[in-house]
């Protein structure tokens, strides 16, 4: 049998070709050589793709919503019609061959233009249907969005949004959500982005706390409070510990790494912590503090795929996210009054 590998370990050959058949219903790449004729669905390859991202069957299952034996069966097949050992077993899992790991780009390649397709078909259709998959922060989804999502869903009751809630940015070239609110500028040229304003946070108390225990006059009368924060540090906290080290984690009487849990802490006088400012101008108004030593603005961002650009059901929500975010950025600002 002829390998598709050679010595650099690239996958080559002169009358390999990938055509594209039937995609709607079957998802079907043809792979043709000179001794092997075989059709190998795209399905293997996005099983194979797992795989090696979760490093087990199990993993690649769970990730997958398939059963673990099928996830073999179809290992099984490609490196049968391939002719190629794609993972060896160990102690620790399936390790990857280097077979594997040369045809991983071009897999990906694969994935990347099968979910391409999928973003431009569901760009077409008559009106405002289907599903959106929105992504932003914990404390963004349930504060912020609701509001808007209930908008859209009386708007149009065909559209059905699924709500991806989590600190971790969700890849969108990957497909892994349509819109995503962001709190970083999106660097993937192929989004579509657009700058809300900055979201600012500052350090909040509620009035019950501050009765009890007092009001500090500076940062570091914050060494004798109850301080709400992190329970992981990582790379997005240490501007924040750098600039200012009352909040290094030896230091935070409550730890979690639950925005929204942070904010509830806050509001049940637990102590004081970082916030939103235009969340804590909310009823119950929360006691802002120490505002000229403390601020931290965030950017916002929505943005979603290029190729979603003409879809209704992208275009709408990502208009709506606008609107929402930009309003929610407007009650932080500082001359807008606290309520009274």
């Amino acid at each position: 049998m002829t390998s598709v590998i050679d010595d650099d370990l690239m996958v080559r050959h002169p009358r390999v070709k990938w055509n594209c058949i039937n995609y709607a219903s079957r998802h079907t790449f043809l792979y043709n050589k000179d001794d092997m004729d075989s059709t190998i669905e795209w399905e293997l390859y996005r099983t194979f793709l797992a795989v090696l991202r979760e490093g087990s069957l199990s993993g690649a299952a769970r990730v997958l919503g398939i059963a673990q034996p099928t996830v073999g069966r179809h290992v099984a097949a490609l490196e049968t019609a391939l002719g190629l050992a794609l993972f060896t077993r160990s102690q620790t899992g399936l390790l990857s061959t280097e077979a594997a790991l040369a045809l991983q780009p071009h897999a990906q390649a694969i994935e990347s233009t099968a979910l391409a397709l999928e973003r431009v078909a569901a760009s077409y259709g008559d009106g405002v249907r289907g599903v959106v998959r929105v992504t932003a922060s914990e404390v963004i989804g349930v504060e912020v969005l609701p509001a808007a999502v209930a908008a859209l869903q009386r708007a149009y009751p065909a559209l059905k949004v699924e709500l991806v809630l989590s600190n971790d940015v969700q890849d969108l070239l990957q497909r892994e959500a349509d819109v995503a609110v962001r709190m970083t500028r999106p660097s993937q040229a192929q989004l579509v982005a657009r700058r809300v304003g900055a979201v600012e946070l500052g350090l909040h108390a509620h009035p019950d706390y501050l009765a009890r225990h007092g009001t500090p006059a500076s940062l570091d009368e914050l060494a004798g409070h109850a301080l709400i924060g992190y329970d992981r540090f990582t790379a997005f906290l240490r501007p924040l510990v750098r600039q200012w080290p009352q909040f290094a984690r030896d230091r935070l009487a409550l730890r979690t790494d639950s925005d929204v849990a942070q904010l509830a802490l806050i509001r049940a006088g637990a102590g004081i912590g970082i916030c939103q400012v235009a969340l804590a101008r909310r009823a119950p108004a929360l006691v802002r503090l120490l505002p000229e030593a403390f601020s931290m603005p965030f950017e916002t961002w929505v943005t979603m795929h290029e190729d979603l650009r003409d879809s209704p059901r992208c275009r709408v929500t990502f208009d709506a996210l606008v609107a929402a975010l930009s309003t929610h950025v407007q009650a932080g600002s500082p001359d807008q009054a606290p309520p009274a």
